[in-house]
């Protein structure tokens, strides 16, 4: 099973000169660039973008609802590289405060995924269809506070990778971590980004 090494794409600002910074997940099969690309739309200056890219363009070789060991140590990894550049960006003087995330669909896993097992108040964070890792929630994953760090989630109803019903326990459980949650289903839309989500973002986590 492949584990990830920390490779990682800049855009906006150099870390040592921003003010905020933006952490991009890209989904499967998808690359660091991609979500690059869609940052240039949100509301966000003065911000650093850092976009670390999976080996083999995946985070996870299964789906985020799969048996817990199959994404093993594929998943592990993938938190501790995103471990490593939330630690970048605090050695350059910023806070958690400072910190957001965004990711897309297996990206998206991930961004909840982190910021529930490591729960903190951090800037925003924005899953464009998304949900907590696991084929059960296991509640005792996920500890701390996320002290009112407003959290987006969205997905297609129906999603081919995504049901409702995930995005609907993972708003719940990230609530009790008090985290601001809000939560978005698109009927009948693609596995993709829209307007209206990359709107909605900017209004309730970038504004």
């Amino acid at each position: 099973m492949y584990t990830h090494s920390k490779q990682l794409t800049y855009a906006g600002k150099p870390l040592a000169e921003a003010q905020k910074v933006l952490i991009l997940l890209h989904g499967r099969g998808g690359s660091a660039g991609d979500l690059i690309s869609i940052a240039k739309y949100f509301n966000l200056e003065e911000t650093a973008i850092i976009a670390p890219q999976a080996t083999n363009n995946s985070w996870y070789p299964y789906s985020f609802m799969a048996a817990d060991q199959s994404n093993q140590p594929a998943l592990d990894s993938s938190i501790d590289v995103l471990q490593s550049v939330v630690e970048d960006v605090l050695s350059e003087g910023l806070k958690r405060g400072d910190i957001y995330f965004a990711g897309f669909s297996q990206g998206a896993c991930l961004t909840l995924e982190y910021i529930g097992r490591n729960a903190d108040s951090y800037g925003g964070a924005v899953a464009f269809t998304g949900g907590l890792i696991g084929q059960q929630l296991r509640r005792e994953r996920y500890t701390g506070n996320i002290a009112g760090t407003k959290v987006l989630i969205t997905t297609g109803d129906p999603d081919p990778h995504v049901p409702v019903s995930r995005v609907e326990e993972s708003a719940e459980l990230l609530t009790e971590l008090n985290a601001d949650v809000q939560i978005k289903i698109y009927p009948g839309r693609p596995h993709t980004i829209i307007n209206e989500e990359i709107d909605l973002a900017n209004s309730w986590v970038f504004s």
